[in-house]
């Protein structure tokens, strides 16, 4: 989300929560979320999801003014349960990480991973390494890996390391928000799980809102 700068390069967090009711997601995730400097203060405040949305932000922030870790933040509707959470600790050369949590979601539990990968295909390739590894060393749970990876390529990279053992979905292009033409982001679930819809949201809003498009997609 760009610190909510949109592409009229005006900071306004309020469109982010109108792009976020417009797609109606059970679980969200969201890059680029804080200040990348000083306190790294939320830019979608607790008083704005608080009066303003259905959501809640899982408790993994390690700064008192942080929403999330290295701008990684996993909303969650209220009503949903979160059993556990944590920041990711990604090997990388500029800040980087990611943030996982464990959500209860209308009796069916399942392991979400936010993340934004480098843009050194070979600090990609070992943090992507990283994110399957922690998932690998958990409890075996239906999960869903979201976010930012960076990577041009439609195989091999990153790419070939997580759909080895996941299903990757066939979102379309996300980025530039105005034109389109880089997969950078990305929905992976695990083989248990099916990908019944996918797609980008391209609404006047969501073109403004930020540089990237959301991804969307619906699992069973």
């Amino acid at each position: 989300m760009r610190k909510a700068i949109g592409t009229d390069r005006r900071r306004r967090p309020e469109r982010i929560l109108e792009v976020l009711a417009e797609i109606d997601a059970d679980i969200v995730a969201l890059q680029e979320a804080d200040r990348r400097f000083g306190t790294r203060a939320a830019v979608l405040t607790p008083h704005l999801l608080a009066e303003h949305s259905d959501y809640q932000a899982v408790p993994v922030a390690v700064r008192a003014a942080s929403m999330g870790w290295h701008g990684n933040v996993l909303l969650v509707r209220k009503s949903a349960g979160i059993t556990a959470c944590s920041p990711i600790h990604l090997p990388a050369l500029e800040p980087r990480g990611a943030v996982s949590a464990d959500v209860r979601i209308r009796n069916r539990h399942i392991r979400v991973v936010g993340m934004h990968l480098d843009l050194s295909g070979l600090w990609r390739r070992r943090q992507a390494k990283a994110v399957l590894d922690h998932l690998a060393d958990g409890e075996p749970m239906a999960s869903v890996m979201m976010g930012d990876l960076n990577e041009w390529r439609g195989a091999g990279g990153c790419i070939q390391d997580f759909g080895r053992d996941h299903r990757i979905a066939e979102t379309g292009p996300s980025f530039h928000a105005q034109r389109p033409i880089g997969r950078l982001d990305r929905i992976i679930v695990s083989r248990d799980l099916s990908i019944t819809d996918c797609g980008v949201h391209m609404s006047a809003a969501a073109r403004v809102a930020s540089d990237h498009l959301p991804i969307w997609a619906t699992i069973r």
